[in-house]
């Protein structure tokens, strides 16, 4: 098929009643360029034959034109799981205004599937119009489409839906709750006081993974309000909320932790005695060489790299004279 009968001439191959004649002509096209092409691709996407419709929706995903994203939408609920993958990586290509005015459009629909779909390609678009849709999904009752919501907000970057995305911190879903924290943290809110106590609150939760996020966003956030709730944390009952905390009260430079932290030098765990002698060395906590020289015979030789480097950063603050105060950042 050439140029310039192409799209007539796929149109009336794709009607031939055996379907691997209609597969074959949708593998052999190499030429996009005829703008009529589109069509025949489009009604494709209704062929009977599975195979046709995910070679249609991989021609379309090429095209990337917003025309098709009615037919590449409705494609997102398929029967068949192929069609559905390939119409969900061609939502993500294509562009143009008239895209994000179908594309939110779909956002009521009734699979979550779709809608979490629709999201995704919503946030490669960047259209400033999705801002409010997507604020909206945070409160979809499928928790994937509403985690989705959540990194679309993140990957946006707009400051302005900080509110929006604060009560996701208490979404029923642990995942939504995880990847809340990193998002508020995107949109430069990590020194808060409010979030900053909302995270302090997190380090109680139920899930492992929500309160390690917490302690390692805590960690970056440079506030008072964070050290004493981090030292409880190194009580934890999970091997990396304990770490990522002793991590994080190394980046505060906590040194009203350095005797627990001192502690858990002595732990089963090479991760936390690892951790442990990593935030010892920021803190340059002079009271920890004796313990620190120790695990220069560690079995483990990270663990020995870390002492190490621990040694030689409280060395340097001596050497500087230095006192090392806990430093804060306050609102």
């Amino acid at each position: 098929m050439t140029q310039p009968s192409l799209a007539r001439d796929l149109e009336g191959i794709l009607g031939d009643p055996d379907p691997g004649a209609r597969q074959l002509a949708l593998t052999q096209i190499e030429d996009l360029s005829d703008p009529e092409i589109i069509h025949p691709l489009i009604a494709a996407v209704r062929d009977e034959d599975p195979t046709v419709r995910a070679l249609a929706l991989g021609h379309l995903e090429d095209l990337g034109d917003a025309r098709a994203v009615p037919a590449v939408v409705g494609a997102l609920d398929d029967e068949d799981a192929r069609v559905r993958e390939a119409a969900a990586t061609a939502l993500r290509e294509i562009r143009g205004a008239d895209a994000a005015t179908h594309l939110i459009d779909a956002l009521g629909h009734a699979s979550p599937f779709v809608r979490t779909s629709v999201i995704v390609a919503l946030r490669e678009i960047r259209d400033p119009r999705a801002l409010a849709p997507l604020e909206g999904a945070l409160g979809d009752p499928d928790p994937e489409v509403r985690r989705e919501a959540v990194l679309s907000l993140a990957y946006l970057r707009r400051p302005e839906s900080a509110p929006a995305l604060r009560p996701s911190l208490r979404d029923p879903d642990a995942r939504v709750r995880q990847v809340a924290i990193g998002a508020l943290e995107s949109l430069g809110a990590r020194g808060n006081t409010a979030l900053v106590q909302d995270l302090v609150g997190l380090l109680s939760d139920p899930d492992w993974r929500v309160r390690v996020e917490a302690a390692i966003v805590l960690g970056r956030s440079a506030h008072g309000l964070a050290a004493p709730y981090l030292r409880s944390a190194l009580d934890d009952g999970a091997w990396q909320v304990r770490k990522e905390a002793a991590l994080a009260l190394g980046r505060l430079r906590a040194a009203s932790a350095t005797e627990d932290l001192v502690g858990l030098l002595g732990s089963d765990l090479a991760d936390l005695r690892k951790a442990a002698a990593q935030a010892l060395g920021e803190i340059e906590a002079a009271a920890a060489e004796a313990p620190l020289r120790r695990l220069l015979g560690d079995a483990d030789v990270e663990v020995r790299k870390a002492a190490g480097r621990a040694l030689e950063a409280i060395r340097t603050g001596i050497g500087r004279g230095d006192e090392r105060h806990e430093t804060f950042a306050r609102d």
